[in-house]
């Protein structure tokens, strides 16, 4: 039971808000160390697991990149160029975006990301529109915004992953059936995956639509109200 304790740490590491690298690596070495092994196999594992997983920290060369972009203007110009299309709202955008995200990530593509796409570009665009179409809108909607763009990255990227045969998540499923003795096909899984892509496309599509219909009703009431008082005076 003890082994276990790794999992232990990880969860008052992240309850206590400390540095999750370090409560990670450190929950790693505390667990080798009480299941016998010796400090220097563990620090071997653990070499070895960051070399054979090293493609995934290259997004890491990406974010420089990004943070110039921002640097110089990317995110006011996006706002700016999304707030100049009348027709454009806060749900519109993130359904758009959600079926390209669902999409891409169903295909292989890799289009997106929390880092890479939603806070330099899909946000600003998101609050640009908001702006456009309510003006100063209150901080609890600004908040909801921020919310609707970060779930529509989530929802497009894990339920349009597992379509693509080739994908992590795909391969993992398929490793841990097989395992357990329960053969199964890469393909199966993706046949499996694809009724929940097309049905996440449509939920958030509705959910967003929704929040606009919520925001105009709000902020077209705010807009009369102001108005009259402005004719009043």
């Amino acid at each position: 039971m003890i082994k276990l304790i790794g999992i232990a740490i990880i969860i008052v590491g992240l309850f206590l808000k400390l540095d999750t690298i370090a409560v990670v690596v450190f929950a790693g070495i505390t667990t080798g160390l009480v299941s016998g092994m010796s400090f220097n196999d563990v620090m071997k594992t653990l070499g070895n697991a960051f070399v054979v997983n090293r493609y995934m920290s290259i997004f890491i060369i990406t974010l420089p990149v990004i943070g110039l972009m921002e640097r110089y203007g990317l995110r006011e110009r996006a706002a700016y160029l999304i707030s100049k299309i009348k027709s454009a709202t806060v749900g519109r955008l993130n359904a758009i975006y959600l079926v390209i995200r669902t999409l891409a990530s169903m295909f292989g593509l890799r289009i997106g990301g929390h880092v890479q796409f939603i806070r330099p570009l899909i946000l600003p665009m998101a609050q640009g529109a908001g702006d456009s179409r309510y003006g100063e809108m209150d901080e609890e909607d600004k908040e909801i915004v921020k919310g609707l763009s970060g779930a529509v990255e989530n929802y497009g990227n894990f339920f349009g992953q597992n379509f693509f045969v080739a994908s992590g998540g795909v391969l993992l499923i398929v490793g841990v059936m097989k395992e357990l003795k329960y053969p199964v096909e890469a393909i199966s899984i993706a046949k499996a995956s694809l009724p929940i892509a097309l049905i996440i496309m449509v939920v958030g599509t509705l959910q967003f639509l929704y929040y606009d219909r919520k925001l105009d009703k709000k902020y077209k009431a705010k807009i009369k109200t102001d108005k009259n008082n402005s004719e009043k005076m």
